[in-house]
């Protein structure tokens, strides 16, 4: 999960901050168990308390799950209005549009997620970009861009088996 520390501060003395990180948590453990339904109402009502970036970011993330893409990119503009410089919500815009046969609108996205200032998954636009690059037909690029996924995060199994297969397809 995100680190959301930065979007849950406030002055508060009516329990609605503790009320909405709350909502916000629970969403988190009901969406990784895969209940939908119940993990957006408490995003919303999360959102509704006190609105994040965070809480936009991942209502999209289900959205996603979905398959409602254009709800997703909503939700993360949304979350890119209240902290431009958190990155998930821009990565995860570049992906969606991905799944929308976008490739050339969410390239731009991965870059701009790939320079955020509050973002500590690099590896996934990078490794994004890749995809898109070998779905081109530009292997060399898209090795590349797995590289850069992997030094960014060594443990990111997803971009060396990209990086290898593609490599082995090349020879």
């Amino acid at each position: 999960m995100a680190d959301s520390a930065d979007q849950w501060t406030s002055k508060d003395n009516t329990g609605t901050l503790t009320t909405a990180m709350a909502r916000f948590q629970e969403g988190y453990e009901l969406q990784l168990q895969g209940l939908w339904a119940e993990a957006m109402a408490c995003y919303r009502e999360s959102i509704r308390l006190h609105p994040t970036a965070e809480a936009h970011t991942f209502l999209g993330w289900v959205y996603s799950f979905l398959k409602l893409y254009d709800e997703a990119i909503a939700e993360c503009r949304l979350a890119i209005e209240i902290d431009p410089e958190f990155g998930n919500p821009y990565n995860d815009i570049g992906a969606y549009l991905m799944e929308l046969g976008r490739d050339d609108e969410a390239i731009l996205w991965f870059h701009q997620a790939i320079r955020s200032v509050r973002y500590d998954a690099r590896c996934y636009p990078l490794f994004n970009l890749g995809r898109i690059y070998e779905r081109r037909g530009d292997w060399l690029q898209a090795i590349d861009y797995y590289r850069k996924a992997q030094r960014e995060n060594p443990a990111y199994e997803m971009a060396r088996l990209g990086r290898i297969n593609l490599q082995a397809r090349m020879n």
